[in-house]
């Protein structure tokens, strides 16, 4: 629903990318991963000082959410669902209050495993704007922009997708997703301290890989230099899953392990 005008002027996620925001994936009424959404929501507001409605549970997380799809009429067997928390209105950078409201976008999707692409997928680094690492970058926030121009930049060059560099000149993550590199069975993802999301369907791959005795793996710093001799580059998020990159730069990639992965991951998603 759009807002009214001098409603949007006056929104402080509007004014000051004063909002936090998550996006789930919904499966007819079943909400995947809705702990680790939830927590990470709460532990968003708190970082930011938002104030926690004492009614703002996970069961009334979760029944807002469901509510909204029922009440949107968006059909299908699967949804995306952001929900964005913004501090009220009032003030300029201080604001007047601490106290939230909240909005809830719902869209529908054809499919509720997750879908092996397996079309071309190319990616490059995006090196106009770099990431400070520090907590308030693992956060999901309204301050998007330096993903906005590296999209643009992608979509100009003909790449599906980009990845940011940190001020140390390490790999942080995607446009949209985290980023696992492989080499041999060895797989390895930056860790937070490099400024990347922390990401819901990150921390899903990372249990389920550290299960697996035919993988090791690893959180360590990734720099630009190891992807030109990766085996594998795939991204990860809750709404597609696990995408493997086919090429960067003139390195063409495998998707074995990737695949292996999302095999795991939708027997997990159908097992509930």
């Amino acid at each position: 629903m759009n807002a009214p005008q001098e409603i949007l002027i006056q929104n402080r996620g509007f004014k000051y990318g004063d909002a936090v925001f998550e996006t789930l994936k919904v499966n007819g009424t079943k909400i995947l991963y809705l702990e680790d959404h939830y927590f990470r929501l709460m532990a968003s507001m708190r970082m930011i000082r938002m104030e926690i409605p004492m009614n703002f549970t996970m069961e009334f997380f979760e029944s807002e959410i469901l509510s909204a799809i029922q009440e949107s009429g968006e059909g299908g067997p699967s949804y995306r669902v952001r929900f964005s928390v913004y501090r009220k209105d009032g003030g300029l950078y201080t604001p007047k209050t601490n106290d939230v409201e909240y909005v809830i976008d719902i869209k529908s999707l054809e499919h509720e495993l997750y879908l092996f692409n397996e079309t071309s997928y190319e990616i490059e680094l995006f090196k106009d704007h770099y990431i400070c690492p520090q907590i308030l970058s693992t956060l999901k926030t309204n301050n998007s922009v330096i993903n906005v121009i590296g999209s643009v930049f992608a979509e100009e060059n003909n790449y599906q997708n980009c990845l940011l560099l940190n001020t140390d000149k390490r790999i942080v993550e995607a446009l949209n997703a985290n980023v696992f590199v492989v080499k041999d069975n060895h797989i390895k993802t930056p860790g937070l301290d490099d400024g990347c999301i922390k990401g819901v369907m990150r921390r899903q791959l990372i249990e389920m890989i550290k299960l697996i005795p035919d993988y090791t793996f690893e959180e360590a710093k990734v720099s630009p230099f190891e992807l030109q001799k990766a085996d594998e580059i795939f991204l990860t998020n809750v709404i597609s899953g696990i995408q493997p990159v086919t090429k960067y730069r003139k390195k063409t990639n495998e998707h074995t392990i990737a695949k292996d992965l999302l095999a795991k991951l939708n027997l997990k998603v159908r097992l509930g």
